[in-house]
């Protein structure tokens, strides 16, 4: 069985976990941004990570747009978030991400991730000053809210190795 990670990192979290994953695995790892679909093509099993970006998985369309080509490959997805992983919330993810009929062709993970603001870029700054903003006008916040606002300044990595193990097992099943 032909293995490959292929993996699109902002931050290094999703990095962090398709490293972990192709080392596990003897599995070939990629960077989204260098490989093709043919190239995918010539694989058994296939697992891609992304950052989780408002409720979507970065670069995901890689493997949505071309699961007709990929119908005959195992297939993998694992999203990475700063926030800790909660079944409606991921639920909201994968519905958000892929249509019942995808679902049926892939197996979805969360991992968390992790938050570094000096690492992204100026576009995703933008957005999490926004983010920011609105927290601080909130009366009331919840203990992931208040954890998201200091990690503003202090950077917070929740990646662990023992996380990919459900994917490990999967995928050797």
């Amino acid at each position: 069985m032909k293995t490959i990670v292929v993996f699109k990192s902002k931050s290094g979290f999703v990095k962090k976990y398709a490293t972990w994953i192709a080392e596990e695995l003897e599995a070939d790892l990629l960077e989204y941004s260098k490989v093709t679909i043919k190239e995918l093509e010539s694989y058994d099993t296939i697992i891609y990570g992304g950052g989780l970006y408002t409720v979507g998985i970065n670069g995901i369309k890689l493997i949505t747009k071309n699961l007709n080509r990929l119908k005959d490959k195992r297939i993998v997805v694992f999203a990475s978030g700063a926030t800790p992983p909660r079944k409606d919330d991921i639920e909201k993810v994968k519905n958000k991400s892929f249509t019942k009929e995808q679902q049926k062709q892939l197996q979805f993970f969360y991992l968390r991730g992790g938050f570094d603001y000096k690492k992204l870029n100026l576009g995703d700054k933008l957005l999490m000053k926004i983010l920011k903003w609105k927290l601080k006008m909130k009366k009331t916040l919840m203990p992931d809210e208040r954890g998201m606002l200091a990690s503003y300044t202090v950077p917070v990595d929740f990646t662990k190795k023992k996380n990919i193990e459900e994917i490990i097992l999967y995928v050797n099943s």
